[in-house]
């Protein structure tokens, strides 16, 4: 038996397993993970576990300090700004070549994508927040740039924590309802090849976004302002 591929092969069952609970909120932000009490849970030694651990420290999604002591990275208005920024730079960039390249195979996937949509709101909660996330791949998953997929993939696991929190935000459904219809219209464009024009929607998309509110709604509660729903983030 090769060892070292159980432990491989047991640290990416653990890795699958922990970031799965850390992007679910499972393990809440700022909560202290315990290795050995998950290892026993997931029923395998400690070694594979801390392979988990170091990965998802690797990535940002845990912190580690001197004492090896394992938390959840806490959210913060800097981060959510920062991937906001960094989608801003990226998606509409990924949707105006998709416009170029799309597939006729790609093209139905975008529109059995654009079926299953949902308004993000707490009414519809994840099965909306799936669905979302299952369109924008499909948008730009086209571009056939697969060095940005990866980077986008990577950034939307980290925003839809912050996706979550905004289920309660904001009171009203109005602004999810817009932003439902404007992916259908992103769609319209990218399949009429109309590649800067869809770029332009996805960049006023993603500026009037449910995370652009969740980011705008983190700052003002760090400068001592508790939007509805946000109390609970104190």
């Amino acid at each position: 038996m090769n060892t070292t591929n159980v432990f491989s092969s047991k640290g990416a069952m653990a890795y699958s397993e922990l970031r799965r609970r850390v992007l679910s909120g499972e393990l809440a932000p700022g909560s202290r993970l315990s290795q050995y009490d998950l290892a026993d849970e997931m029923n395998m030694s400690i070694t594979p576990l801390r392979e988990a651990v170091r990965q998802l420290a690797s990535e940002g999604w845990v912190e580690m300090d001197t004492h090896r002591d394992v938390r959840v990275s806490p959210m913060s208005a800097s981060e959510a700004r920062q991937l906001l920024e960094v989608r801003l730079s990226l998606e509409p960039s990924a949707t105006e070549l998709a416009a170029r390249r799309r597939t006729d195979r790609e093209i139905i996937v975008m529109k059995a994508a654009a079926d299953e949509l949902l308004p993000v709101t707490r009414t519809w909660g994840e099965e909306a927040i799936t669905a979302h996330r299952s369109f924008h791949r499909a948008i730009y998953a086209a571009s056939h740039n697969d060095v940005m997929i990866r980077l986008l993939d990577d950034l939307w696991d980290k925003s839809d924590r912050y996706r979550r929190i905004g289920l309660e935000l904001p009171a009203g459904d109005e602004p999810r309802t817009i932003d439902l219809n404007q992916h259908h219209k992103i769609l319209e464009l990218v399949i009429a090849g109309e590649a800067a024009a869809a770029a332009e929607l996805a960049r006023a998309h993603i500026l009037h976004s449910l995370t652009a509110s969740v980011t705008g709604a983190l700052e003002a509660r760090e400068e001592g302002f508790y939007p509805s729903g946000m109390e609970r983030l104190a």
